[in-house]
């Protein structure tokens, strides 16, 4: 596939070749909850609205992406500015309205961001 473009414009929108996009980490996601909050961890299972993490962060704030899509992709590029507590063993989330799985490259991110703490 060497003579294929990595991408490509039709009509104003830009298409990426499947082969072009980064490796992802399948079991670690970021759930967005409707009224509860986001988590980004492994996924566990999944029933409805209703998704279990394990080794779960809150996303209670972050700097350096715009959007939890954006996160899901490259994590956070300001580590220092975002407020991750220390994950919890084992999270139920009772409104998942979105999951998103995880890049490697932001899985590492999220871990690298220091537990977050208002003590």
């Amino acid at each position: 596939m060497t003579d294929c473009p990595e991408t490509l414009e039709i009509q104003g929108h830009t298409y990426v070749r499947q082969d072009m996009l980064p490796e992802t980490d399948a079991d670690y996601v970021i759930v967005r909850g409707d009224r509860s909050a986001s988590f980004a961890g492994e996924l566990q299972s999944q029933d409805g609205q209703v998704v279990v993490l394990t080794n779960a962060r809150r996303l209670w704030y972050w700097a350096g992406a715009n959007t939890l899509s954006e996160l899901a992709l490259r994590g956070p590029n300001k580590p220092g500015e975002c407020k991750f507590p220390a994950a919890v063993p084992k999270v139920t989330i009772l409104d998942a309205i979105e999951i998103i799985p995880c890049t490697v490259a932001a899985v590492r991110a999220i871990a690298d961001v220091p537990a977050w703490s208002d003590q």
